[in-house]
């Protein structure tokens, strides 16, 4: 099977994220020359994303530039896996050393393309992707380093459903209980369930650890509390 027609298996929409207008379209029209999406949507920054998720629950590609105005390095990745797990996420970044690849792919990438590469290796990269396959660049060497931890943090909250993350965040703030459910307009138990859910999907077995585990990552600082 050729590398187009294998293409053009993803199906739905896309979206591309970006704060360079002239990179957003550069990326739309790749997009429509290596698959058949139905609608390329456009954002430039990571809550315009968000929007646009929560708007269109098509929304099958997500091409994510990691240098937006409002994030703070792979946070951006983790709230869109999160919102979006049914997306195929391809990072496309300046910032492509071995490390930074391999700490997107652990967040929940499932791709990773330099942003000067050629319209081919987006195409290859798509190709692979469909299939439930990582991509990553030619050459890239997995380190092994001081970044483990912090790699396996992100992975970690990169697992948790969007109202787990708001009361994580809460948590993080150090809210009770009783506060979060007011908070959230839900029962007590109903926190109690997910603060349990949150511990097991981390690891932990305290609120403290979960709270370390969430700011070690800088995750609290950019998830949404009373959406």
């Amino acid at each position: 099977m050729s590398q187009v027609s294998a293409a053009t298996h993803l199906s739905g929409n896309a979206l591309v994220v970006d704060d360079h207008p002239l990179f957003c379209d550069a990326l739309t029209l790749t997009l429509k020359s290596i698959s058949e999406f139905g609608t390329i949507h456009t954002a430039g920054t990571l809550e315009a994303a968000l929007d646009e998720v929560s708007a269109d629950s098509d929304i099958r590609a997500i091409i994510l530039d990691l240098n937006l105005p409002d994030v703070n390095g792979l946070d951006g990745l983790v709230r869109l896996r999160t919102a979006a797990p049914r997306a195929k996420i391809i990072i496309a970044s300046s910032m492509s050393d071995n490390r930074m690849i391999s700490r997107a792919i652990k967040a929940g990438a499932d791709g990773f393309v330099p942003k000067q590469a050629q319209r081919a290796v987006f195409q290859q990269a798509f190709d692979t992707v469909r299939t439930g396959k990582h991509f990553v660049p030619e050459g890239f060497i997995d380190p092994d380093g001081e970044s483990a931890t912090q790699d396996d943090a992100l992975q970690r909250l990169g697992t948790l459903t969007n109202q787990q993350a708001r009361i994580l965040n809460l948590i993080c703030e150090g809210k009770l209980n009783k506060q979060i459910a007011y908070d959230l307009s839900i029962a007590e138990t109903t926190v109690k369930a997910h603060v349990t859910a949150i511990m097991r999907k981390l690891g932990v077995h305290s609120r403290t650890q979960a709270v370390l585990i969430a700011q070690e990552a800088h995750f609290n600082r950019v998830l949404p509390t009373n959406e």
